[in-house]
């Protein structure tokens, strides 16, 4: 483990009270409370993780939670840093991240609005990115079934070639 890392660690187990594992060398996975987001971000970014390479969202939908995922990236010191948290499935707000990573943020969170319904207070741009015309529910939470949207959608349970996709 390098310098840097050993100190990042430190940092952010005491400061933000996450927690942390060596996923490998130069890749660091913390978890941390979804209220500390922001502050963390804007501290990790001061420590050089200028680059935000992606967000992501798990849907951990016995638990009741989505998980947020950030990749951030130093070019500096070619550490991979990645901050986890959660927050309610039902009611998926969470802070913006794109006033401290702008556009690169600002994408990402858009794109999770759509597909998983997440609220990002403060991105002033969630419109619709891939599904402009979409008026179904949010489509990638686990228990959006497909099957059934489609078939009440699109199928005619009196046409005589659709009837077997009521059986």
């Amino acid at each position: 483990m390098t310098k840097k890392e050993s100190g990042l660690i430190d940092e952010l187990k005491n400061k933000f009270k996450g927690k942390l594992r060596v996923q490998s060398e130069r890749r660091i996975w913390v978890s941390i409370e979804s209220n500390k987001l922001i502050e963390t971000c804007k501290w990790i970014k001061d420590q050089g993780f200028v680059h935000l390479s992606a967000i992501s969202v798990t849907d951990w939908l016995e638990k009741g939670y989505y998980e947020l995922t950030y990749h951030l990236w130093s070019y500096d010191d070619k550490i991979l840093v990645t901050i986890k948290t959660r927050i309610n499935r039902d009611k998926p707000v969470i802070e913006s991240v794109s006033s401290i990573w702008m556009e690169s943020a600002q994408i990402h969170e858009r794109e999770l609005h759509e597909l998983f319904g997440v609220k990002f207070k403060g991105n002033q741009d969630l419109f619709p990115l891939f599904l402009e015309d979409w008026k179904g529910p949010v489509p990638f939470k686990k228990d959006f079934n497909w099957r059934k949207y489609v078939t009440n959608e699109f199928y005619n349970k009196e046409n005589e070639r659709e009837k077997i996709y009521y059986d």
